[in-house]
């Protein structure tokens, strides 16, 4: 072998190896995308109806792409790709799994190397028509609909006709009613039907809540025909009144979930300000740590992050927990009676947690993952969806004060807790160690603040000042419920929590927190006990 067949060689696989890698088989025979690239634009029709009959859903992402106008080729191996911008750099990748295809981002990868598939404005038609035809015939009810819902805004003669012919076959109660809607919509705005089925088909659109039905009807407020007129302005006035009551569901969800959140924060604080009277100016920061403790679970479980959480209840439980012991026994055993001086003290403890954790994790906040099975929403119709994150964590905090419920009533720690709040003295008196019930009453109120520093997590991101934001408004739903009342607690959080959800959209914000706060302060006035006062010894 010569050195010129050497060096041929040598550049022949250099050639191979710089080509771009593609990763998994697509779901569309080589032969037909061969064909596709192949073919001239004017006779490139009958080939996406061969590949629409051959594939069906397959086709999807390659008919999408293709309508698009971002569907190329590689020169060099026929393989065809999807484009798309990063950060003002064109890259390309799998059109059927969406992986970026290795080389094809390279700078010596240019026009030569790639070329566009084109397409006219009859291609583009036939388009359209096959993506709704694939999508309305599909075996899931769900992407059915779906197809259903995307077309009503984009209704055209052929989308109609392919209805038509599928509305008498659907089974899927869902399905067929989403298609009566298109079909309405389609006789609502025909100018040829006579006005007592165009009359009807706007009584059936009157009862959609979809957004496209509503700029539907607006249109129809213009019509040339009064009567039309007249009922597309009453089916928008009643779609008004039915979206009016759904948004009053959505904010009273809001508020439901401000004030789990308001629960978890608070109830902890319950119980050690109701049994030792402690004024714990760190409860924020045990909330603080509990956040911190699913952060770092989750640094140490990257790959398990949907299961982290589960990981992260008991471990945030028993790091505030543990800090809430240690806090007790150091500090507070040591200052009973002084209230003034707990308070200082226990403010001082927040300040020295904040700046340890600064020192460990630095000043910037941490975000910590959802996992998947929290995230996104539960979308009831179009005006009305529930974020799963927040029904998780309403769900929770519930879960959360019935066991804690359980707790002081069911079991011994709960009995000698009541014993103590009630009387402290007698207790002591009949051989309850009320010190060791201080202690363990200040680990679980702690413990419970971790645990609600993990819902935290899941709704803002994880800071030094995290517990702060959350301390007054924690100190304001106990002496708001009654002072060591866990019912009055469950009410008040979930009443500010409410009431402050339904001023912010009129008086914002921080005018809605002023509102509420100058309301708890009248009321003390009125009842210094709270809404659920102790009774018997418990009130002295």
């Amino acid at each position: 072998m010569t050195l010129r067949h050497l060096i041929a060689l040598c550049c022949c696989l250099f050639g191979l190896l710089s080509l771009p890698a593609f990763s998994a088989e697509s779901p569309i025979s080589k032969e037909l995308l061969t064909e596709l690239v192949d073919t001239k634009l004017s006779k490139l029709q009958p080939v996406v109806a061969k590949i629409e009959a051959t594939s069906g859903e397959d086709a999807l992402p390659l008919f999408n792409t293709l309508l698009a106008g971002k569907l190329y080729y590689v020169r060099a191996t026929k393989d065809v790709v999807g484009q798309y911008t990063l950060d003002g750099d064109k890259r390309y990748q799998d059109v059927f799994t969406s992986q970026d295809v290795n080389g094809l981002d390279k700078p010596s990868f240019g026009s030569k190397e790639v070329k566009k598939i084109r397409v006219n404005n009859k291609l583009r038609v036939y388009l359209r028509k096959a993506i709704a035809g694939i999508q309305l015939t599909s075996k899931s009810p769900a992407v059915r609909e779906d197809a259903v819902h995307a077309l009503l805004a984009k209704l055209d003669k052929n989308t109609v006709e392919i209805i038509e012919e599928l509305y008498p076959k659907e089974a899927n109660k869902k399905v067929k009613e989403a298609m009566g809607l298109a079909l309405a919509l389609n006789v609502a705005n025909d100018k040829a039907a006579t006005v007592s089925s165009r009359l009807k088909a706007i009584e059936t659109l009157s009862g959609s809540l979809e957004n496209s039905v509503r700029n539907h009807l607006t249109k129809l407020t213009n019509d040339d025909n009064a009567s039309v007129v007249k009922a597309a302005n009453g089916a928008l006035e009643k779609i008004a009144q039915r979206a009016n009551r759904f948004a009053f569901i959505d904010q009273l969800f809001f508020g439901l979930s401000l004030g789990s959140v308001l629960l978890l924060a608070s109830i902890g604080l319950a119980i050690t300000f109701g049994v030792m009277g402690v004024i714990n100016m760190a409860h924020g920061e045990m909330i603080m740590l509990g956040a911190y403790t699913t952060y770092v679970v989750q640094l140490l479980m990257p790959n398990h992050i949907d299961y982290s959480i589960w990981v992260a209840i008991p471990a945030a439980f028993m790091v505030s927990g543990l800090m809430g012991v240690l806090i007790e026994r150091l500090v507070i055993s040591r200052l009973h009676g002084r209230p003034l001086e707990t308070l200082l003290a226990t403010f001082g403890i927040s300040l020295i947690l904040q700046q340890l954790v600064r020192t460990i994790f630095s000043p910037l906040n941490r975000q910590v993952s959802t996992p998947s099975w929290m995230s996104g929403s539960w979308e009831i119709n179009p005006v009305l969806s529930l974020t799963l994150n927040r029904l998780y964590i309403l769900a929770f905090a519930l879960l959360v004060f019935i066991i804690l419920v359980a707790i002081l009533r069911k079991t011994s720690l709960g009995l000698n807790v009541r014993a103590v709040s009630q009387n402290r003295n007698m207790a002591k008196a009949m051989g309850v160690k009320t010190h060791r019930v201080d202690a363990m009453t200040f680990g679980l109120g702690s413990g419970i603040a971790g645990v609600a520093g993990v819902a935290l997590s899941q709704l803002t991101n994880v800071g030094p000042n995290l517990g702060q934001a959350y301390i007054i408004d924690s100190f304001m739903v106990v002496v708001f419920g009654g002072v060591g009342n866990l019912l009055g607690t469950l009410v008040a959080a979930f009443s500010l929590g409410i009431a402050t959800k339904f001023l912010e959209p009129t008086t914002g914000a921080v005018l809605a927190a002023i509102i509420v706060l100058v309301f708890i302060i009248l009321f003390i006035q009125k009842r210094p006990k709270g809404l659920f006062p102790q009774k018997g010894r418990a009130a002295e």
